[in-house]
This record gives structure tokens, C-alpha cells and sequence, in this order.
């Protein structure tokens, strides 16, 4: 089926009659699953092996397309090589025979869409008009570098862990996308990943500050105050904002029943938020959310994510919870503000 190279010697892929997929290593078994009686799109090989006298972690991840197979391994969370090959030889990844759905069509458009580069500038150019429209040019602009501070944090973190990106979309009185194009092998990833944009979007806040105090432009205060409250809007445990993304890691983690009983909590308080606010908006991120978390309930035993440990957990908690301090700081600073923009987000927190 597949033949690579790890550490100067041969790694095969290899499957039996019985459905059975084994992983060899130097002729080795280091590996092998049996998805014998079940319908699943992705498969992962998981295995140490020692180099340097130190445990080297080793996954090959296995995902089916239409016509082809896809895969991705990873030595000590970092991928070492990708590439495909027919689906005919893979036998033991068994294709889904459910139809499309009009919503598989959609996603596949929209990926074609996004490979466009001058629709990033469109929507650049409309995200500033936008803006610009409801506040001023100077101001649209400035808030423009926050939101692509924001997005420029997952981009480092995905080029951090070696998965490959295809940059960042602004989308009009939304906010912005930062798209990868592998996929990620670990829970921790995900959450460095989630949290790194409110990360920056904090960072960029402070620097907003720090330009407010030398300047006294109160567009400066405006941009770190909506900024921030931008990324403390991402970071509600809501999926599928970073937020989200840093809940599910922690509850499936633990358990997978506890990450479903956690999310559906999320997507619970988030249907109480869109309902109070009256966000529109807030209702299509649920139903993508639902979606998601269903969808890793139903892979839960073919899950390719390592888990956070104990430590882990507690570690990306405490961070979660200092980040979006921090932002929430930044809106208290001007809650007694007479200027109606810088006011507005204590406001929105304080209702």
C-alpha cells in the first residue's frame, strides 16, 4: 500500500484479508488496526521508537478522499513528510457511502474560492470599506491591523508545529480566517493553535495602548478596546471559535463523554448569548459548532489527536483564563469613558 523512509529504513503500510492494517518497521510490527465492520474516512498509526537512546513519538495519519488516500507522518508532533495515493490499494479504509450533502458541496466550493489570491484582497478592500463606513478610514485601518494581529497568531503557531497555511481572509464585519492546509495531530496543538490569536490580538491591544499614551488619538483606545473585545468574543466556549477549539481539547481529553456533555454546555450558553443579543450571526457558528462536535463523537474511537495530560490541561486552562483576563482588562480601563465607542464594550459585558 504505502512505503516510506524513517530514520534511514523502510516504514511499509501493509493489509490483510481480514482487514487489518499493519505498520512495519524494519520488518518490524510497531503497529496495526483492525477497522474490520466500520466505516471510517481516517485511520492512525501510533508507535515509539528509540533514537539517540530517547522514546521518539511516531503517527502516520491515513484520510480518504474521493479517489485517493492522503497522508501525513508526524515524529515528535512535527510532519516529516505527506503526499497521497490511489484509494484502490487502501482496501481497509472503508469509503462512506452516504451521498454528498449540499453542505459537503458548499465546503468544496468555498475551498476552491479560498484558493484565489485576489479574493483575499476583495475581501480586504470590503472589510476596510466596512469599517470605514461605520467609523472612519483611519480608524478602519487601525482596526484592520488588530484583526490581522489576530490572525497572524494561529498562522506562527500552525508554521511553529511545520503544518502548512494558506494565509489569512478578512470577512467583512465578521472578523478574519486564518486557513491551514494539513491538519493538526495533537490536542496541544490545538489549543497553542486556538490561542494564539487572542494571544496576539492582546498583544496588538497593548501596542494600541502604548500609542494612545503617546499620542492621545483616541482612534488608538477605540482600536485596543474593540479589538479586545473582538478576541474576548472569540474566546467564548463556544465552538467554532478559539474558545471553542480550547474547551473541546480539554474535555475530550479527559473523557469523550465529558467532551460531549462540555461542548453541547458551549453551544448551550451560546444559544442563550445569540438569543439576548439578538446575534444572527452567532446562530450560524452554532450549527458549524454542532456539527463539529458531533462529527468527533462519532470518531471518538478513531481519533488521531494525542490528548492533553493532566498537566497539559490544567496548563492550557490557566492560560485560557490569564489571556481573557487580560482583554477584559483592557475594556474595564475605559468603562467610565465618556467617549461612546470606548465605553460601548464594558457596556456590552456589564448587560
Amino acid at each position: 500500500m504505502l512505503e516510506l523512509e524513517l530514520f534511514g529504513q523502510s516504514l511499509k503500510l501493509e493489509h490483510d484479508s481480514d482487514g487489518v492494517q499493519c505498520l512495519y518497521w524494519k520488518d518490524k510490527l510497531v503497529s496495526r488496526v483492525d477497522v474490520s465492520g466500520h466505516t471510517v474516512s481516517e485511520i492512525v498509526h501510533r508507535f515509539e521508537l528509540q533514537k539517540n537512546e530517547q522514546a521518539v513519538a511516531i503517527s502516520l495519519n491515513l484520510q480518504a478522499q474521493d479517489s485517493t488516500v492522503s497522508y501525513q507522518l508526524w515524529v515528535d508532533q512535527r510532519q516529516q513528510s505527506n503526499g497521497e495515493f490511489p484509494l484502490q490499494k487502501a482496501e481497509n479504509l472503508a469509503k462512506s457511502k452516504e451521498k454528498k450533502s449540499w453542505m459537503g458541496l458548499a465546503a468544496l466550493a468555498f475551498k476552491l474560492l479560498k484558493s484565489v489570491k485576489v479574493v483575499k484582497v476583495v475581501l480586504a478592500g470590503a472589510s476596510v470599506a466596512g469599517y470605514a463606513w461605520l467609523f472612519s478610514l483611519e480608524f478602519a485601518l487601525v482596526l484592520i491591523g488588530c484583526l490581522v494581529a489576530h490572525e497572524y497568531g494561529h498562522i506562527k503557531a500552525m508554521q511553529y508545529f511545520g503544518i502548512k497555511t494558506k494565509g489569512i481572509y478578512l470577512i467583512p464585519f465578521v472578523g478574519g480566517l486564518a486557513v491551514a492546509d494539513d491538519k493538526i495531530n495533537t490536542r496541544w496543538q490545538d489549543v497553542v493553535i486556538s490561542i494564539m490569536g487572542p494571544v496576539f490580538g492582546l498583544l496588538m491591544s497593548l501596542v494600541c495602548l502604548l500609542l494612545y499614551g503617546l499620542t492621545d488619538l483616541e482612534l488608538f483606545a477605540g482600536a485596543a478596546v474593540l479589538s479586545a473585545l473582538l478576541n474576548l468574543f472569540n474566546l467564548l466556549p463556544i465552538l467554532p471559535l478559539d474558545g471553542g477549539h480550547v474547551l473541546k481539547s480539554i474535555s475530550f481529553s479527559m473523557r469523550s463523554w465529558v467532551g460531549l456533555s462540555v461542548c453541547m454546555a458551549g453551544i448551550a450558553l451560546g444559544a442563550w448569548v445569540a438569543y439576548t443579543f439578538g446575534l444572527a450571526l452567532l446562530v450560524f457558528f452554532l450549527v458549524v459548532g454542532s456539527i463539529e462536535v458531533v462529527m468527533e463523537w462519532r470518531q471518538r474511537h478513531f481519533s488521531h489527536l494525542v490528548p492533553l495530560d493532566n498537566y497539559g490541561q490544567v496548563f492550557s486552562a490557566v492560560w485560557y483564563f490569564v489571556i481573557a483576563g487580560g482583554h477584559i482588562a483592557i475594556i474595564y480601563t475605559f468603562a467610565d469613558s465618556d467617549n461612546a465607542i470606548l465605553s460601548l464594550p464594558m457596556k456590552i459585558l456589564s448587560s
